[in-house]
């Protein structure tokens, strides 16, 4: 209401000369007709008119001030009905002003409408008349008139209704307020209101860190500047105002506290407004729309009045909604959010019934009641959905300490006053109660528990598990005492009320200190977590019962066990009581329920809640505003631990509900997150009830819900909760807030396993962004305390925190990384840093960076670090240090012995800062380094002790000082610095653009500098001059050894020093970069005057410069002069034909210059090298190389001419080079000329055919020429020879003799005719195709080749395969044709120096037809002296092939012909042997065996007459037919009168007693070969018939029954006649089987060939003795040709035997040995034994155990046995010296076609490889698995070209790289006959890999 009038305010006049100057502002503010109406009032003849400004018309405004003074001294009637005119009139008059010119001018409302009614005007001016009457009507419409002033009271009325029930309100919540609310010393935290945006996680990257850190807008939006309540709502009128807090923060009492200055005309909201305070929680019951009238006088306050009453407030508020206050409390418990409007201008209609929503947001967002004044509260995570709508946003501060300690005097004083200092004690001790305290409604709850728990000490008792301890008797009575919590108040508020106390709290609490007697508590007699203190808070909540006492509850109650550590043995539980709150405290969870009607809530339980406390009683409206009685818990989060607590003692919530509510919640909340009324605290308190200290606790009310077995049933429950929670802990993708809470969860649990996983999973904690409580520290410390001295890390962005934080921090002992990163950490708290940091321990790494740290901050810091004796890293960048603050932190540095690096950039320093670290170089022994870069970064390296310990010389240090702007004076200081250094490894200067003085400065002090490594001055000096200044330092410090300057952007400068030992008087050569450096030929002279009298340069390097020709020719008149010159760099120098000239000249000249290389003209690279020593006469081979450049013939003459005159051997390249006309023929002409030449090398220079032709016809002129190889696309060389040359080796390819090119062709035969003798001839790839070959093949008799003519890649048809088949016919000396038109286009044809001789065809993957198979067979039977014939994969049919057969000339004999097709084998093998057989051919031996048919030919035929095939057959052999083939077979072989000898696989045991039989009926079978049969017992009765009669039996991966083994073995004893025997494993000797053969052996006295392998394994008495006995039954095989006994392991003994018996075997040509256990010394006896088997072609002796001794013995013996072609010693253990010695036997075996060297343990075998150069005929070569590397490659890539037989070669598991790939794939050219080398698993990368099979398909990197 508004204020009381005194007496002189009784007056019209009085009030209107009071408000004059405000109703000027507001009249001047109406429309002119209102003015005009209000003139018209005043009375006709008054006299103020004549003051009024003469001349015409006035506007109605000019004459306002005139018309109030005449009413101020007008009589009070007239002043009356004119105030009372105004009032009616006018608009926007504030309401205090309305309502006190209404009150004063009283009710004469119907005077003043007659008066103007009239219409008539009294005013004596005509003028000022007329301008009046000529406007239209003014007079307002009657109703409008007659309404305002009723509408004015209803509205007055209203508010005095309103003010009443705020004023009962108040009444209410301050019956138990001890302390007035005081908005002056309420603190709030503000913020400048944000728009919509969501909530970031700012935890920055790896890449981010260490940067300076970004600045938030505060934690989650709040930053640190604070201010008074008062001040914060100071200017909320008209605005939306945002209040924050946690819940019981007190938001609630503030609200009803400014609600009651309302009323009595104070505080914020002015007395005018309508104030409305609505509460979200019974917002929360309105379901129904409705509207703004209904919101107010059905939901808010029923008005007394009628329906006109209401219409009439709500039409005042529509039209002056400036004049209302909205208070909306709590949205945070609001169920529905607020939605947004994508029009945000459009109006509601009040009227129109709306969702309370919807009206919520229309206020916010000014749809509705524009220029209200709005209130809301609500707790800071759901801030963020009134983003866009708050102007203002504050949060309530927390309580500190001063007001805790207030809150709890004031609690009791009123009746329990002595106890106040002990409960204070107690609070402060805890850390959880101190931290709950800070929440003026859980300092309520506290206070509850420490009276209960006091109370129950009173007296003399012993506390559970602790020594007792005195206390003074009190009696006190409890049932007496009422609950603190009155009736009526909400959560909030009944909290918070006990924040506001009196003003003495500190002096009561010292008071009591004095009057207390000693009263000690224990940590362990508190409860240890927050759910435990819960617990018992509740329990002492219900034992304030009025109608319950201590101990007369035993059915409802029930005690702990003592052995637990809080003493709940004092703690009564009413078991009944929480079952029953419980269950209605999670239904409400459930439901989104905090509000409980009666009917929800049993009666007692209600009653006893209420009285007890635990419940607060609220007033609810229902729709038609009437009040409901409602009720809710004392906190929210007291609901919550009720709810946690059903969980855990109820079946009625299932495991899945249980998971479903188990998840972390983050601190940053944004508008998509669900909206909940709840504080997210419920998954804290089921941790902590997990927790086995709350097992008794949780037993007792489990059996009141009526659980059996409580105990077990529980415990499960608990360790559910606790695998979920160790799931949370192992998960690695939490963030920051979340990672809080999980500590706070694991805090709760007191489980140190869950807490040593959290640091695990993430060794460091990384927390950012958000506001950090004392609370959060200790969850903190509880899981970094758990981890041990492993160490944890703490990393703090941007996180408020008090400093109080900081000594809860200090527990932890084992941080090892503390980071704090943000503005907000500045000089205080790093004082207070200071002063915990020596607690930290295990602390290594110090980073406070990105903060607000001045010099201030620097010493405190530094104080407190010289007592961290651990620390090892230290980052203080991105502050405000300054240079003082540098200083102080360098002198600590020396106390730290431990420190690795400290980081002190961004700190605003200058030059003093850099030049301060550099001098501590020499106080302080273990920096490292001191790197500087301009102002942004500023860092210090250490080294460690164990570095320096391991070292007999100190570690150097390093000084690097980047981008400073230095002056002489300053250069000069540091140089002195700089000189005082004991030693440094390297001094990096560079930036800064310096002058030539202060270079000179520092060049002067050079010498004095202590440096081992180098001096960088980039970017520092540009001029020639200081270059010339620089390379003093080569002639005037001794100990610089290279110099490297660049004065082209980038500038770049380095000064090499040596090593930093004393320099001998000879020192050692040096090194000089002039690179880019804009050099003239003038500039050389003074670079060689700076060098000094004599120089020591070794490399000298002038490149990119401008020195020309010129510079070339001053260069090389220095030459002399530069006695240790080892390399010049003179590219990039423009060097023109000149220049090229004198180079030449000068090579032929200098004995030391031994290469020039010449690339682009000189423009691109001009190099010379040359030899360090020629005091010994051995000159090298010079090198003069052009590349990239357009030789002219007049180039060439002169370049040639002068190195005509070289006396040592020349090599010339002239690569990349494109001739001009007659350049090639100049050349031609000078190469006889160039005695000394060795090479000429024009690779990538001869592009096209008629060059390579010219260039390849100096070989009839040119005796000296022994190589050339010509390619336009790769390499092209001529070699020559110092005498006359023998065969010239020539290679052509790549060319093309196509179309216009084809009459090239004449004149290539030409020149090849001409030639004397090819050793071979490559013309592969030229485009031939079947007329150029043809032509080629025409000239073939008159070319002279020894060995092959490559014609492969020449896009050959099969007409042009059948040209080349011919050369057999046409040509004597060709000895072989291959011919291949598949993807590798092979064709070759192979020579024979002797002529005659045997010759050979193959023709593979050509695709014949049957016309081209006639043909060949014509070009065939030509070729009288042909052996064999190979048709592979060709596509052929057998009629084909049958017909190929018949048109053979029968005078063909001993020939083979071999056919390879997929169809050969099973059903078709046995036909296409039916179809042979039926040949008219002299066909002596069929051979079917892996889809190959071979066919042999007699050779001993008397007369032409034609055989029939049948009749000639001797040899069958069909390895792979089927069972109806098998049939087939036995139905022929009767009709082969001649057959001699038979080889089958037959897998069907019926069909081989057939074969058997059919066999035994044939006389003429001497040999028979049995593989893979089941040999039946039967089949074995006539093996023993046909066995006397044969001359060779086989049996290899036979099954034989035991009968039919003993049978075959004494079968053999009869078989003397026997020539080859073959038995192997599959035999299965026993040991009567073992003893027959040996004693059968000694009868086969005839034996040629044994092949035992694998038969002792099988064997069943020891293998010693069954070896024995065998050896010695072939004591007596004289003839024995070959034998194989692989697998006997006979060892040394064996052996012994064997070379007993070896003497004798003087036809031995096969010896078979592997895997037989042969040591070295039995290896050497063996190869003696050996050395009498003259004829020895095969040893096979892998897989034993010989060395380098039996490596040795074959150097010696081998050469002896002439005729060795196969030598396999694989899988053994020869040393380098074995194989050195193995390699010079190989050089003797002229015949040896096969090596295996496959694993033996030694990788060099360079020298076995270079030795097969001596073995012309090699075949195969295996070096597998021996790690051998590219010297190896490189030695094979040697000896191919002369290896012209080689197929195979095994490099697979070595270490050869992409080198040795490459060696090998230039070597593969000159050797086509090779067909594979395998290269598996090698150093060659997969794409490397690839690249090389592309270029070379022969070369295999797979495994297969």
């Amino acid at each position: 209401m508004d204020e009381e009038l005194d007496s002189d305010d009784g007056n019209p006049n009085s009030v209107l000369a009071q408000e004059y100057s405000e109703l000027v502002a507001i009249l001047r503010c109406q429309l002119d007709s209102v003015v005009m109406q209000l003139i018209q009032t005043v009375p006709a003849g008054s006299v103020w008119l004549n003051r009024q400004t003469p001349g015409g018309s006035a506007a109605p405004s000019d004459h306002i001030e005139a018309m109030l003074q005449y009413f101020s001294r007008a009589n009070t009637a007239e002043c009356s009905n004119f105030l009372q005119t105004v009032c009616l009139l006018c608009e926007g008059i504030p309401m205090h002003l309305e309502s006190k010119l209404m009150s004063v001018a009283g009710y004469s409302c119907s005077d003043a409408l007659n008066n103007l009614s009239t219409g008539t005007s009294c005013l004596e001016n005509e003028d000022a008349a007329s301008s009046v009457t000529d406007q239209q009507p003014l007079t307002p419409p009657a109703e409008e008139q007659l309404t305002k002033r009723p509408r004015i009271d209803y509205w007055e009325q209203y508010k005095a209704e309103v003010a009443g029930s705020l004023q009962r309100r108040w009444k209410r919540l301050s019956e138990g307020l001890l302390k007035d609310v005081q908005p002056d010393k309420i603190w709030v935290s503000i913020r400048t209101a944000n728009r919509v945006r969501d909530r970031p996680d700012q935890t920055p990257s790896s890449a981010e860190r260490g940067g300076r850190t970004p600045e938030p807008d505060g934690d989650d939006g709040w930053p640190e500047s604070r201010l008074t309540l008062e001040s914060f709502l100071q200017g909320c009128t008209g605005k939306v105002t945002v209040l924050a807090g946690k819940p019981g923060s007190g938001k609630t009492l503030v609200m009803s506290f400014i609600g009651q200055q309302w009323t009595k005309g104070l505080g914020p909201i002015p007395s005018s407004h309508l104030f409305v305070l609505l509460e979200f929680r019974q917002l929360n019951l309105l379901s129904d729309p409705l509207s703004l009238s209904e919101l107010l006088f059905h939901h808010y306050l029923p008005t007394n009045g009628d329906n006109e009453a209401k219409q009439a407030v709500v039409d005042y508020l529509i039209s002056n909604p400036e004049q209302s206050c909205w208070v909306l409390d709590g949205y945070d418990e609001f169920q529905k959010k607020l939605k947004r409007h994508r029009v945000q201008n459009e109006r509601l209609d009040p009227e129109k019934p709306l969702p309370v929503s919807e009206l919520i947001s229309g206020l916010l967002s000014r749809r509705l009641l524009a220029g209200s004044t709005v209130l809301v509260t609500s707790r800071v995570r759901d801030v963020v959905d009134l983003d866009g709508w708050s102007d203002k946003v504050g949060e309530l501060l927390l309580w500190d300490q001063r007001e805790i300690k207030e809150g709890v005097s004031n609690f009791f004083s009123a009746k329990d006053g002595d106890l106040a200092a002990d409960a204070a004690e107690i609070l402060f001790s805890s850390r959880h109660l101190l931290a709950m305290s800070s929440l003026p409604a859980l300092c309520n709850i506290c206070c509850v528990f420490l009276q209960h728990l006091l109370h129950r000490h009173a007296g003399k008792i012993k506390m559970p598990g602790e020594k007792g301890v005195e206390v003074k008797k009190k009696r006190l009575d409890i049932e007496k005492k009422d609950a603190q919590t009155p009736d009526g108040m909400s959560d909030s508020e009944s909290c918070s009320q006990k924040a506001q106390h009196g003003e003495n709290s500190e002096e009561t609490l010292m008071d009591g200190a004095k009057s207390r007697s000693t009263f000690t508590f224990t940590s362990a007699q508190i409860p240890a977590t927050q759910t435990q203190i819960y617990l018992a808070a509740v329990a002492a909540f219900l034992s304030r019962h009025p109608d319950r006492t201590g101990g007369n509850d035993a059915a409802e109650t029930s005690g702990f066990s003592e052995s637990t550590k809080f003493a709940w043995k004092t703690v009564i539980l009413p078991a009944a009581e929480l079952c029953e709150l419980s269950q209605l405290a999670w239904r409400g969870l459930e439901e989104s329920r905090i509000i409980f009607l009666d009917e929800d809530v049993p009666l007692q339980t209600l009653e006893s809640s209420i009285k007890s406390g635990l419940f607060s009683q609220v007033e609810v409206r229902g729709r038609d505003g009437g009040v409901v009685n409602a009720y809710c818990f004392l906190h929210l989060t007291v609901q919550e631990f009720l709810a946690a607590l059903r969980i855990m003692t109820s079946t009625d919530v299932s495991d899945a509900d249980l998971k479903k509510r188990f998840s972390l919640k983050t601190r940053w909340t944004t508008k998509s997150d669900q909206k909940t009324v709840f504080t997210d605290s419920l998954y804290l308190y089921v941790c902590g009830l997990a927790s086995s200290d709350c097992t008794p606790a949780l037993e007792v009310v489990a059996k009141a819900t009526g659980i059996k077995a409580a105990q077990s049933w529980v415990q499960k429950r608990q360790a559910l909760v606790l695998k979920l929670l160790k799931a949370l802990c192992r998960s690695a993708t939490l963030t920051g807030p979340k990672i809080l809470q999980l500590c706070h969860c694991v805090q709760e649990s007191q489980n140190q396993q869950l807490a040593q996983q959290v640091v695990s999973v993430r060794p460091t904690l990384e927390l950012r962004n958000f506001c950090l409580l004392p609370s959060d520290i200790e969850a903190l410390a509880f899981v970094v305390s758990s981890v041990g001295t492993k160490g944890v890390g703490l990393d703090f962005g941007a996180c408020s925190m008090e400093l109080e934080c900081l000594d809860t921090l200090s527990r932890c002992q084992y941080i090892h990384y503390l980071s704090f990163r943000s503005r907000k950490y500045g000089d205080k708290f790093a004082e207070k840093l200071s002063s915990v940091l020596p607690r930290f321990t295990a602390l290594r790494k110090l980073e406070f960076c990105g903060a607000s740290l001045s010099s201030e901050g620097a010493v405190s810091l530094a104080s407190g670090l010289q007592n961290c004796s651990s620390v090892t890293e230290l980052n203080f960048s991105d502050n405000n240090l300054q240079d003082e603050g540098i200083r102080r932190i360098a002198d600590v540095l020396a106390k730290l012995q431990n420190l690795t690096s400290v980081k002190l950039g961004r700190n605003n320093t200058s030059l003093e800062a850099a030049d301060c670290l550099v001098k501590h170089v020499s106080s302080c022994s273990n920096i490292q380094q001191v790197h500087a870069d301009g102002i942004k970064e500023l860092t210090l390296t250490f080294s460690q002790k164990s570095e320096s310990n391991s070292r007999k010389i100190k570690p150097e240090a390093s000084v690097r000082l980047l981008n400073q702007k230095w002056t002489k004076s300053g250069m000069q200081n540091l140089a002195k610095s700089l000189s005082r250094c004991p030693s440094l490894s390297e001094l990096d200067l560079s930036g800064g653009e310096w002058d030539e003085e202060t270079l000179k400065m520092l060049i002067q002090f050079v010498p004095s500098f202590s440096i081992t490594e180098r001096i960088i001055l980039n970017d520092s000096c540009s001029s020639v001059q200081s270059l010339v200044i620089l390379t003093t330092l080569l002639s005037d410090c001794p100990s610089v050894m290279e110099m490297n300057i660049r004065l082209q952007d980038p500038v770049q400068v380095s000064v090499e020093f040596s090593a930093g030992r004393e320099k001998p008087a000879n020192v050692s050569s040096k090194t000089l970069c002039l690179s880019r450096c804009n050099l003239q030929p003038i500039d050389l002279e003074r670079v060689w005057k700076s060098l000094g009298a004599s120089s020591d340069l070794s490399d000298l390097d002038l490149s990119c410069n401008k020195l020309g020709d010129k510079g070339l020719k001053k260069l090389l008149d220095f030459l002399p002069r530069l006695s240790k010159i080892q390399q010049i760099n003179f590219s990039g120098n423009d060097v023109g034909v000149d220049g090229v000239v004198l180079l030449a000249g000068a090579l032929c000249s200098s004995n030391r210059l031994t290469h020039v290389y010449i690339s682009d003209g000189g423009k691109d690279q001009v190099m010379l090298q040359f030899s360090s020593d020629t005091s010994n006469g051995k000159l090298k081979t010079k090198l003069f190389r052009i590349n990239r450049r357009s030789l002219t013939a007049s180039d060439v003459n002169k370049v040639c001419r002068k190195l005509v005159q070289c006396g040592t051997s020349l090599e010339l390249e002239l690569t990349h080079c494109s001739f001009a006309e007659k350049s090639i023929e100049n050349l031609l002409r000078e190469l006889p000329k160039m005695s000394t030449l060795q090479r000429l090398n024009v690779s990538n220079s001869i592009l096209s055919t008629f060059d390579a032709l010219t260039l390849i016809s100096c070989f009839p002129d040119n005796h000296q020429v022994s190589s050339v190889e010509l390619s336009p696309q790769g390499e092209s060389f001529i070699r020559f020879a110092g005498i006359k040359a023998e065969q010239v080796n020539c290679r052509l390819t790549d060319f093309s003799f196509k179309e216009e090119n084809l009459v090239l062709l004449d004149r290539l035969n030409q020149i090849l005719q001409q030639t004397r003798q090819f050793s071979y001839l490559d013309l592969s790839g030229n485009q031939l195709e079947d007329e150029g070959v043809r032509c080629l093949l025409e000239s073939l008799p008159n070319i002279r080749v020894s060995s092959f003519i490559n014609l492969s890649k020449n896009r050959l048809s099969q007409q042009g395969a059948l040209h080349v088949a011919t050369t057999l016919c046409t040509c004597t000396n060709v000895s072989a044709v291959e011919v291949s038109l598949g993807e590798d286009e092979r064709c070759l044809i192979w020579f024979t120096q002797k002529g005659g001789g045997e010759k050979t065809l193959s023709v593979k993957d050509s695709k014949l037809q049957c016309d081209h198979l006639l043909r060949l067979a014509n070009i065939v039977s030509e070729c009288q002296s042909l052996t064999k014939v190979e048709l592979k994969n060709n596509m052929l049919q057998s009629e084909w092939i049958e017909n190929f057969v018949t048109a053979l000339n029968v005078n063909l004999r001993g020939c083979t012909i071999s056919v390879e097709e997929r169809w050969i084998g099973g059903d078709d093998a046995a036909f296409l042997l039916r179809r042979c057989l039926r040949l008219h051919k002299p066909v002596q031996t069929i051979r079917i065996d892996d889809k190959t048919l071979q066919l042999v030919l007699m050779d001993n035929m008397e007369s032409d007459v034609a055989f029939s095939a049948q009749s000639a057959i001797k040899n069958i052999s069909v390895s792979n037919s089927s069972v109806e083939g098998d049939k087939l077979l036995c139905s022929l072989l009767p009709s082969l009168p001649n057959l001699t000898s038979l080889s089958v696989g037959i897998k069907d045991s019926t069909v081989a007693e057939e074969l058997l039989h059919v066999i035994l009926s044939s006389t003429s079978i001497q040999s028979l070969n049995l593989s893979g049969v089941l040999i039946s017992d039967a089949a074995a009765q006539t093996l023993t018939r046909l066995l006397p009669r044969l001359r060779s039996f086989k049996s290899s991966h036979c099954v034989w029954s035991a009968a039919g083994r003993l049978l075959l073995i004494e079968t053999l004893k009869k078989s003397a006649a026997l020539e080859e025997l073959c038995l192997d494993a599959a035999m299965q000797l026993n040991e009567d089987c073992s003893r027959g053969l040996a004693q059968t052996l000694r009868n086969m006295r005839s034996l040629q060939i044994l092949k035992l392998d694998e038969i002792v394994k099988s064997s069943g008495q020891p293998e010693a003795d069954v070896v024995l006995d065998l050896l010695a039954g072939m004591e007596e095989l004289n003839l024995i040709q070959e034998i194989q006994l692989g697998g006997w392991r006979m060892g040394d003994g064996g052996i012994q035997k064997l070379t007993g018996i070896l003497p004798g075997w003087k036809d031995l040509r096969t010896i078979s040995l592997s895997k037989n256990l042969v040591s070295d010394p039995s290896g050497e006896k063996l190869l003696e034994a050996l050395s009498g088997c003259r004829h020895l072609e095969e040893l096979h002796l892998s897989r034993n155990h010989i060395g380098d001794l039996t490596a040795a013995r074959m150097a010696l013996v081998l050469p002896s046995m002439s005729l060795l072609s196969v030598l396999d010693i694989s899988e053994n253990r020869v040393g380098n010296e074995g194989l050195f010695s193995l390699s010079r036997a190989i050089m003797s075996l002229k015949n040896l076609r096969k090596i295996h060297l496959t694993s033996v343990g030694s990788s060099e075998l360079s020298a076995v490889a270079a030795s097969l150069s001596h073995c012309p005929f090699i075949e195969d070569v295996g070096f597998g698995w021996n790690n051998c590397e590219d010297a190896v490659a490189l030695e094979l890539a040697n000896v191919l070209p002369v290896c012209h037989h080689l197929t195979r070669i095994d490099l697979e598991c070595n270490s050869v790289s992409a080198g040795g790939v490459e060696a090998l794939v230039r070597a593969l050219r000159c050797c086509p006959a090779l067909q594979v080398i395998r290269l598996w698993k090698n150093k060659v990368s997969w794409s490397e890999a690839q690249r090389f099979s592309q270029m070379e398909r022969r070369l295999n990197f797979s495994s297969t």
